[in-house]
């Protein structure tokens, strides 16, 4: 088959909000699996992060990921 007998039609096309959450896999490192917990926030924040609309739990962990990284070596 060549490329242009492929029938894309029923893909959707990439949108820019697409692109802007698409996430960089650097070396296609596995992903650890998550482990569910129960965790008090402030309301006010989960209201914030909520806001943003899907995905606010994987920004959460993305910051709380950040943080560990930057105080890493400290005790």
């Amino acid at each position: 088959m060549r490329d242009e007998d492929i029938d894309f039609s029923d893909i959707p096309p990439w949108t820019p909000e697409m692109f802007k959450r698409a996430v960089l896999r650097v070396n296609f490192k596995p992903v650890p699996p998550k482990q569910q917990v129960t965790l008090r926030i402030d309301a006010d924040v989960l209201e914030w992060f909520r806001a943003r609309g899907a995905g606010y739990q994987s920004q959460i962990n993305a910051l709380l990921r950040a943080f560990m990284n930057e105080h890493r070596s400290q005790p």
